[in-house]
């Protein structure tokens, strides 16, 4: 039977379609744009929009009994096509807000979105697994372009620490619950290995880079400022909320080792697989 990957072009979808076809796995990928979804060879691309059922024909589903719900707008109407054309598992990525282990998670942005992806899943089957990744360490991206062209990095909550996931642990997860009945109706929450703090996690690209990258501390208004055109008020709230509260209560790890059975990437392996974004 086939697996269906959502969100097959990104960073998380394309390494799980490269784990499951190296595991013998068949796979198919549904994009808006199939025909410059470049994916690896092997792989079955369709056309389709998660957010237009007309568009998800008999082609996008037969033969699947699984699916990856990667969690875009407008999947509740992916899932719901896919549970009436008869597939029955499904593993979502969520998030770590979804858990509400914090003041800060309740009606924030992630939170509320994902809480509706998960629910979209799990009102309509029992047969799901749900991974909540914490932080992506693809976030740190947003960097990308002062570290390219030499400008300092202007960040608050320098000393807060996040533990950033590589994004190859979050689909290698992900290949382990499709090709696996051990952890249907399981809610799996991951980070990376280590809680490191804002300033380190500069350094970390620093060294991977090979040379220094000035960081500068600024106040969390006048990243407001510098950034309100750039990023909306929910989720900018959302960030400054983190941050802050990571200052005194830094990220618990929760590495994916039991999910993957090997030690999450650290995130000076993430800087070196990204040297390429960073201007290298």
């Amino acid at each position: 039977m086939t697996i269906l990957v959502t969100g097959a072009t990104g960073s998380v979808g394309r390494h799980l379609i490269t784990t499951l076809l190296a595991r013998g796995a068949d796979v198919r990928a549904v994009s808006r744009k199939p025909d410059d979804a470049a994916l690896p060879a092997g792989v079955d691309v369709v056309a389709g929009d998660l957010a237009d059922a007309s568009t998800l024909g008999p082609e996008v589903f037969d033969g699947v009994d699984q699916a990856f719900v990667f969690p875009a707008q407008g999947v509740d109407t992916f899932v719901a096509a896919a549970v009436s054309a008869g597939v029955h598992r499904f593993t979502v990525l969520s998030s770590l807000a979804a858990a509400l282990e914090f003041p800060r998670d309740h009606g924030s942005a992630s939170q509320l979105h994902h809480s509706a992806v998960e629910a979209a899943v799990t009102e309509r089957t029992d047969a799901w697994t749900i991974l909540r990744p914490g932080t992506f360490a693809n976030n740190l991206l947003s960097w990308a372009w002062q570290i390219r062209t030499g400008a300092p990095i202007r960040a608050p909550f320098l000393a807060s620490a996040q533990a950033p996931i590589h994004e190859y642990d979050v689909a290698e997860a992900a290949a382990e619950t499709l090709l696996s009945d051990d952890y249907l109706g399981e809610v799996i929450a991951m980070t990376g290995p280590q809680a490191v703090t804002r300033t380190q996690q500069v350094a970390a690209i620093g060294n991977a880079l090979d040379r220094k990258i000035q960081l500068i501390e600024i106040t969390p208004d006048e990243f407001r400022s510098e950034t309100e055109q750039f990023i909306p008020e929910p989720v900018l709230k959302m960030l400054l909320d983190y941050w802050s509260d990571t200052l005194a209560t830094p990220d618990q790890p929760r590495p994916v080792t039991p999910v993957t059975r090997r030690p999450g990437r650290s995130l000076e392996q993430w800087a070196t697989d990204h040297r390429a974004d960073f201007g290298a």
